[in-house]
């Protein structure tokens, strides 16, 4: 079971992916960590990618993809796994299934986590974060008991950059312009499926189980 995670940045996508991955014994793969796991290990792709990215460099997607690739070769993703945050783009999408189909693979599944913006710049803009332990809140769906104030270390609660409502516009406006496409191209490849992101977590992966069974 070869799964692609799609949607918005705070549609809830990397919290599903988890969920798909213990429930199914798969591994949840993040181009970040297959980064960080890489250059750690001092890999030769590991050490390539890291070249591009200590000049503030976007990594190649040739070389991303290998390392995706190097990555779904290992042993625990015999049965499966479940890619987030890549492909992020038609280029990277066509490059993943031509290396897969190499070694004689395909995906299974792209599954698309669909929030309308509005909902996903009110999402994000109620996040709350601690500037002392760094835990994280919500001002409606997490609060915590005494307003701006961390319930488990008792520092301020700050909204971050990257939550503030202009920045997470300009996130979704890139989105739309260089992932939204795949849906064309998952929907092409008659792999995509479409989940309603609006409702609560557990719905939505129980709407995730009925399309992958149990």
């Amino acid at each position: 079971m070869k799964i692609i995670m799609l949607g918005a940045p705070g549609a809830g996508k990397g919290t599903q992916a988890k969920k798909i991955a213990a429930k199914y014994d798969i591994p949840h793969i993040s181009t970040g960590d297959i980064f960080r796991a890489n250059i750690k290990n001092g890999t030769e792709l590991g050490n390539k990618a890291k070249t591009y990215m200590d000049q503030g460099l976007l990594v190649p997607d040739e070389l991303v993809v290998d390392l995706v690739v190097d990555r779904v070769k290992q042993d625990d993703c015999k049965k499966g796994y479940v890619l987030d945050g890549f492909p992020r783009t038609i280029p990277q999408a066509e490059a993943l299934d031509k290396a897969l189909a190499a070694i004689g693979e395909k995906m299974d599944y792209a599954i698309d986590v669909n929030v309308p913006d509005e909902n996903i710049v009110h999402r994000m803009s109620g996040r709350r974060a601690c500037v002392g332990c760094g835990a994280t809140y919500h001002l409606e769906y997490a609060p915590t008991k005494t307003e701006g104030i961390c319930d488990a270390c008792g520092k301020e609660l700050i909204l971050r950059d990257d939550d503030k409502p202009e920045t997470v516009k300009k996130r979704l406006g890139v989105y739309h312009e260089q992932t939204q496409p795949l849906i064309d191209y998952y929907t092409n490849a008659k792999i995509l499926k479409t989940v309603d992101g609006t409702v609560d977590i557990n719905d939505v992966f129980q709407t995730i189980v009925d399309i992958l069974g149990e």
